[in-house]
């Protein structure tokens, strides 16, 4: 299993508030195991940790057993721009409609975060990320996986290549999300070559 190396890009203001946020979590938790609650980040929060780009209030997250998520978890922080901000669980979250690679969770990238006990956080690797927003493929989506190519962390193979073996297991007319699949390849193949080595 790989670590996540957090970007440097990364607002340092909302880790702490994201651990913040995690440490409510658990302290409200209550699932009858000793075992450490394994948490999967996607969306912007992934996306923040990944390359520090574009910082979302929700946090898209879903877990290894049931939680109860109080409704007033949400921290408030200011941000590195001194912008007031919070952060929440977003309890509506549910990846079952979306398109995602059936290993996505075996392959998510542990995230080590000191100053946390009793949860094991995950973040899906680039490649799963990029391929969870091809269903939905908003302008925001669309714009997060070029980021995720700009970065040098995705190729336009291994995005076509990964969600194209999600495919089948995905709920709904594949129709829209081929499309959707090659509009991101073209994307990311027209993005200049910054000559940058590749991350891993």
């Amino acid at each position: 299993m790989r670590d996540l190396r957090i970007s440097k890009r990364a607002d340092p203001a909302y880790i702490e508030a994201f651990k913040a946020l995690v440490r409510k979590l658990l302290a409200s938790a209550k699932t009858g195991s000793k075992e450490p609650i394994a948490m999967y980040l996607a969306g912007g929060a992934a996306l923040h940790f990944h390359t520090g780009a574009r910082m979302t209030d929700d946090v898209d997250a879903v877990f290894d057993r049931k939680l109860f998520v109080p409704p007033d978890s949400a921290v408030i922080y200011r941000d590195a721009q001194g912008a007031a901000r919070s952060v929440y669980f977003d309890t509506n979250y549910n990846e079952t409609y979306g398109l995602l690679h059936e290993d996505a969770h075996q392959d998510a990238m542990r995230l080590l975060l000191r100053g946390i006990r009793g949860a094991n956080i995950f973040v899906l690797q680039p490649v799963d990320l990029a391929v969870s927003k091809l269903a939905r493929f908003s302008a925001i989506d669309r714009e997060d996986i070029r980021q995720l190519a700009r970065d040098g962390l995705i190729t336009a193979g291994e995005l076509r290549k990964r969600a194209e073996a999600a495919l089948p297991g995905y709920v709904g007319d594949p129709s829209p999300v081929r499309g959707s699949i090659d509009i991101a390849c073209r994307d990311i193949e027209a993005l200049p070559r910054s000559g940058k080595p590749r991350k891993t």
